[in-house]
């Protein structure tokens, strides 16, 4: 699947969870709900990723780590969205810049680029 498409599956159950929020709560999240909701899925990874490195303990393995990387690129690609931001191009654009800068401080240290 390409980001495209993954993103028109995202909005696919955003949807599906506006609909769910209305009906239980009478609205839906906003935006910054939407990145509450996204930090509290990093601190579920990082909890999943340390238990992946045998650092602590939690239940679930490594299809619970699936599952919660699939949550946070969900919230990315809602938040995404939801500021109207194509994130496709800002994926590329950044990679662009961020190839140029480490090559920069790879020549400028006599690495070879």
């Amino acid at each position: 699947m390409d980001l495209g498409a993954l993103q028109e599956r995202a909005i696919q159950i955003h949807d599906l969870y506006d609909e769910l929020n209305r009906r239980e709560r009478g609205r839906v999240w906003r935006r910054d709900e939407f990145m509450l909701g996204f930090m509290g899925d990093v601190g579920d990874l990082a909890k999943l990723v340390m238990a992946e490195e045998g650092a602590r303990d939690m239940p679930g393995g490594r299809t619970a780590l699936e599952h919660e990387l699939a949550d946070c690129l969900w919230s990315v690609l809602i938040l995404a969205h939801r500021y109207g931001i194509d994130l496709a191009a800002a994926f590329h654009r950044t990679m662009s810049e961020l190839d140029a800068a480490i090559n920069a401080q790879l020549t400028k240290s006599g690495e070879p680029a």
